[in-house]
């Protein structure tokens, strides 16, 4: 079994954003970023600020996917998609949603579980959790070779 991820401490939207921009500086095509974490965590908030980052525009309207169920953006590292998977009963929804053709990009995806067997085995996940006030508590598995730092 692997070590569990050391906590991060992220104490208000700002550390969030400088954590979402440090990653987006390390992903490349093919990367999937799945985001865990209950209803209020920040995985919009992370999300948001990762397409920003990656767009290099602070002021890109990044709407949540929870209706539409995926966003797409053109970046400097290409194509990423934004899915937010909470409406989706399970995986077989994703291919009329473009999942395979997604995966040549970056994708983004909140409630990852709900991709089942989809779920790429190489992705960074990043786990949420409230903390006090503003505060959240994040953990990362994966991409060894290129988070050490982000921590």
């Amino acid at each position: 079994m692997p070590p569990r991820p050391a906590p991060i401490l992220l104490p208000d939207l700002a550390a969030t954003e400088a954590l979402a921009a440090t990653l987006a500086s390390r992903a490349r095509p093919g990367d999937a970023i799945l985001l865990e974490g209950p209803l209020g965590a920040g995985k919009t908030a992370f999300a948001r600020a990762f397409l920003r980052a990656a767009a290099g525009d602070p002021a890109l309207e990044v709407p949540s996917p929870s209706f539409t169920l995926v966003q797409a953006y053109d970046t400097s590292l290409g194509p990423i998609h934004h899915f937010d998977l909470w409406r989706l009963s399970g995986p077989e929804a994703l291919a009329e949603l473009g999942w395979e053709d997604a995966r040549d990009g970056i994708v983004l995806v909140e409630w990852p579980d709900r991709l089942g067997a989809l779920r790429p085995a190489d992705a960074l996940t990043l786990t949420l959790a409230h903390g006090d006030g503003d505060a959240r508590r994040a953990a990362l598995s994966g991409w060894d070779d290129r988070r050490q730092a982000a921590a």
